[in-house]
This record gives C-alpha cells, structure tokens and sequence, in this order.
C-alpha cells in the first residue's frame, strides 16, 4: 500500500511538474501572436460559411483580409518579439499572394464604383430625351 501511495504522489508532483511548463503567460507580444493566429484560423470558417451559402466552393474577401491581417500579426510577433526567422518566413512567403488578391478585389471595386455614376448619367440622359 505504501508502494502505491508513493507511486501516486509521484506521478502527481510530475504532472504538476510538466503543466508548470505549459503556462501561458500573458505578454503583449503574445496577444499579438496569439490574435494573428485566431484571425488567420477564422478565414477557414469565413471561407466555409461563404462555400455553405453558395452552395459550392468559394474565396469570399474576408478569406483575404484574414489571410494578410493574421500574417501581418504573426510578422509582427515573430520578427520583432521572438526574433525567430521560422516564423518570420512561414508569416511573408504567402503575404505577397494575399496582398495581391486583396489589390485585384479593391481595383475591381473601384472599377464598379467608376462605371457606376457614368452609366447612372447615361441614364438620366435618354431618360430627359
């Protein structure tokens, strides 16, 4: 019985041990850290909402915005807090991809914003004749 109780109050001071290891504590940099990477995880959910809605697979916007914003984050956190050149590559080989998608979608908005007045005049304009 004493072998028994000794074995347990073994194994309990090395779990304590080991979980004393996993603590989290809370830095500013790890909030950046850990906020890019809850962002950049909710575009898989954006992206599925969006595919669930469509009834087939799509990229919705936010897929994009989520893709640079948590990338930006994670940058940050890995460049200048842990100053680890892993992270810091895994953070830029895709941003330019992101950055690229987000351009096309803000050009062709601004593209629909441009046409928009001048066919609303074209309008107007048979509409007076």
């Amino acid at each position: 019985m004493l072998d028994l109780h000794l074995a347990t109050s073994n194994l309990a001071l090395d779990l304590t041990s080991h979980l004393h290891s996993f603590k989290i504590a809370l830095h500013p940099w790890k909030i950046v850290g850990l906020s890019g990477s809850i962002i950049f995880g909710l575009r898989f959910f954006i992206q599925w909402i969006a595919s669930e809605r469509a009834g087939k697979s799509v990229i919705p916007f936010g897929f994009w915005e989520c893709s640079a914003l948590g990338s930006f984050l994670t940058l940050a956190y890995f460049a200048i807090y842990q100053r680890d050149s892993v992270g810091v590559i895994n953070a830029v080989m895709p941003l330019p991809i992101y950055l690229r998608n987000l351009y096309f979608r803000y050009k062709r908005s601004d593209a629909q914003e441009a046409v928009k007045p001048q066919a609303d005049a074209q309008a107007e304009m048979q509409a007076s004749e």
